[in-house]
């Protein structure tokens, strides 16, 4: 993709397996920049070779390719150890800009030149996303951070020292910067935190090994070895039967019988219930059931009758009749109740 600049994704196994090893570290941004494999193997995997399948996939051709990386595991802390380890945070790097040598060497010479050993080496380069820290917000120089760790073959200077100091460490505490003095040895390229610093002397680490005492390989005399018999006696159930089903049972039924003497066998009846109640109050129950029951005829009947003063009446003069003001084919259910008068 040099030439085209085509999107290529990169995907890394090892051999015969779905996923790479567990001390090997893989990343790629986006499909335009390169994949790095970074990782620092332990001593378990001192002299075994590890063949590591990468196959590119060209996002515009569709075209893949496979390619078998061979790396040899090869011991080199006997030869030349190194017991005083230092562990850096640098918060304005990413890890692939960490992993190019010019930049690796850049803060090598930083180390070393506060640090004045004879021999550095860096042992270990760490995402702060491995170690549980969070993806940076999308702005511009924001970096999720690295973990470098370097080894040298003398103490600490007094530099890295000032870092254990209770003034820094109590504005740690807080928060703070701690005042340390060659950091603007650093400051230039490389933004430190002095906070998350490791200082680690394997010079003075107690061993916790502990010399086992063996012994003859005899167990003491306990006896003579009794097996168990090899028939089983027979189980009676029945108790077993009369705890788990029938005693339950046997509460529900008085449960239940209880229940239907109290709800059918004990029940006053309407004549009882009149006996001890007050012939006053009797009579105003009775009352209103008969009001009641008249509403209830009335709402159901909806003829209206006619007023007594549309009915024919006699002349008080003459004698005559006089008719109603309204026919009988009147809306008898729109007609007032009182009628203007002539």
């Amino acid at each position: 993709g040099e030439i085209s600049n085509d999107p290529i994704t990169f995907n890394t196994n090892l051999m015969g397996y779905p996923d790479r090893p567990g001390w090997l570290r893989y990343i790629q941004r986006t499909p335009y920049s390169d994949g790095v494999l970074y990782g620092s193997p332990t001593v378990e995997n001192v002299g075994k070779p590890t063949i590591i399948e990468i196959t590119a996939y060209n996002r515009r051709t569709f075209e893949t390719a496979r390619h078998n990386l061979i790396i040899n595991i090869m011991s080199a802390e006997v030869d030349f150890p190194l017991p005083y380890q230092a562990e850096f945070f640098i918060r304005n790097m990413n890890v692939e800009e960490m992993l190019a040598s010019e930049v690796l060497g850049d803060f090598l010479g930083a180390v070393k030149n506060v640090w004045q050993p004879e021999r550095l080496n860096a042992i270990n380069i760490t995402s702060a996303l491995d170690r549980g820290g969070r993806v940076p917000l999308p702005i511009n120089d924001m970096k999720e951070g690295v973990y470098v760790m370097v080894g040298a073959d003398v103490p600490f200077s007094s530099c890295l020292r000032e870092v254990e100091n209770p003034q820094n460490q109590l504005r740690c505490s807080q928060e703070m910067e701690p005042v340390i003095t060659c950091d603007k040895k650093f400051r230039t390229q490389f933004h430190i935190d002095w906070c998350k610093i490791s200082l680690v002397d394997n010079t003075k680490q107690v061993s916790t090994f502990q010399e086992v005492i063996r012994g003859e390989g005899i167990l003491p005399d306990g006896g003579e070895y009794k097996p168990p018999s090899d028939t089983l006696k027979s189980r009676d159930y029945y108790s077993d039967f009369l705890i788990t089903l029938a005693v339950p049972s046997a509460i529900a039924l008085v449960l239940f019988l209880i229940l239907a003497y109290i709800m059918c066998c004990r029940r006053e009846g309407v004549e009882k219930r009149n006996m001890q109640t007050p012939d006053i109050q009797l009579v105003h129950h009775s009352a209103i059931q008969k009001s009641t029951k008249e509403l209830r005829d009335m709402s159901k009947n909806r003829e209206i009758a006619w007023p007594l003063s549309t009915l024919p009446v006699f002349h008080p003069v003459t004698g005559e009749i006089v008719p109603p003001l309204h026919t009988d084919s009147y809306d008898n259910t729109s007609m007032p109740l009182m009628q203007t008068q002539q």
